[in-house]
């Protein structure tokens, strides 16, 4: 049975998938247009992603239509509280103890700022992340509660059956989460298709075998382990005229996809694939070799720079590609670079949010 996106989109926030839910809850805009908890749940997630002028713009919106919802103040308190308008901040947090005198995220918050609200303070806790400790509430990660009773019960089991019988080695490749749930229905299968055409736009249109292959694809990529193959494939069911319902699946396919390291990462397109059909290649993983350029610090700690990719001989640039990261790495400007980064986009520009970075410890790369 399809749940409603608000639904979705709130589970993957409790399991910390915020761009996920964000771009589940962007693409239903017009359905839930004036819907507060549709607003504060786009304000909550651009709050965790770190996208700040986008939570301010949600919580206004949602303030216009409910002025006093505990999670609403709190999150807008938290804002002023990171730009250290200690002022503005308790003035929200003595709002929401008037409406919820027992709320001990405003406790917290109002005595940090008492006791240790001095501006470098407030900068070093928002760098660390411990500002998040003053967000509005998630909830448990049922991620995390999964993965502790499993490994509680994998243990157990391991030691009772070590007791009894003689360990023997499994050389067959580790199954994934289970996604039983995520197969079409008889009703998907029969209809995959949108049936209103006229409401937008698609980038790919695909007839009913095409939607069913490229869905069934996803499926089979993951359990392979080769999520940027999978990736693609859930790129091109949601940039099409799949039904709601297919693509609503597919979102949570990407949910489950797992951060690759430089050992393995699979599946790598190159920059021209990319710079060809963005579109299909978002949110998939890269490592892209070159130097670096144009290297900046920002205010906010994070560090953006140009990566000429292919310019490891420094013969040839393939193209240019900017990179963002959280903190600053550790790279060495005259030597090449290897960069392990997320594709994604803004302003229809394609850049990379990197992860990591390899130097070889010898001239040049291999």
């Amino acid at each position: 049975m399809a749940r409603d996106v608000l639904t979705v989109a709130w589970q993957l926030m409790k399991r910390r998938k915020f761009a996920t839910a964000i771009k589940l809850l962007e693409d239903r805009l017009e359905i839930y247009e004036n819907n507060f908890e549709y607003y504060l749940m786009l304000g909550t997630a651009c709050l965790y992603v770190g996208d700040i002028g986008s939570a301010v713009t949600y919580y206004q919106r949602a303030r216009n239509i409910k002025l006093t919802d505990t999670r609403l103040l709190l999150g807008q308190a938290v804002i002023f509280l990171r730009r250290g308008d200690t002022d503005r901040a308790l003035q929200y947090y003595m709002e929401v103890r008037d409406n919820d005198p027992e709320n001990e995220t405003a406790k917290k918050a109002m005595e940090f700022i008492r006791t240790r609200g001095d501006y470098d303070t407030i900068c070093r806790w928002v760098d660390t992340g411990r500002i998040e400790q003053f967000y509005p509430s998630l909830g448990v990660n049922p991620d995390i509660v999964a993965k502790i009773i499993i490994s509680s019960l994998a243990a157990i089991l391991v030691t009772v059956l070590g007791m009894v019988f003689v360990p023997k080695k499994d050389y067959s490749e580790g199954k994934r989460q289970n996604i039983t749930e995520l197969t079409l229905t008889t009703e998907e299968k029969n209809n995959p298709q949108e049936k209103d055409l006229s409401s937008r736009s698609y980038s790919y249109i695909l007839n009913d075998k095409q939607i069913a292959k490229s869905y069934n694809e996803a499926l089979m990529y993951f359990q392979s382990h080769r999520d940027n193959a999978a990736q693609v494939e859930i790129n091109r069911i949601l940039n099409s005229n799949a039904s709601f319902s297919i693509k609503q699946k597919a979102q949570v396919l990407m949910s489950y996809l797992e951060v690759p390291t430089f050992d393995t990462l699979s599946d790598s397109p190159d920059y021209s694939a990319v710079q060809k059909e963005p579109a299909l290649y978002m949110d998939c993983w890269v490592a892209w070799g070159g130097k670096i350029s144009n290297a900046i610090l920002n205010n906010d700690g994070s560090y953006t720079c140009q990566l000429l990719v292919g310019y490891e001989s420094g013969k040839v640039v393939d193209g240019i590609v900017t990179v963002t990261f959280k903190v600053t790495p550790n790279i060495a400007f005259d030597q090449p670079v290897k960069i392990l980064g997320k594709i994604s986009s803004e302003d229809n520009k394609v850049y990379l949010e990197g992860r990591a970075v390899y130097q070889s410890v010898k001239e040049g790369m291999k």
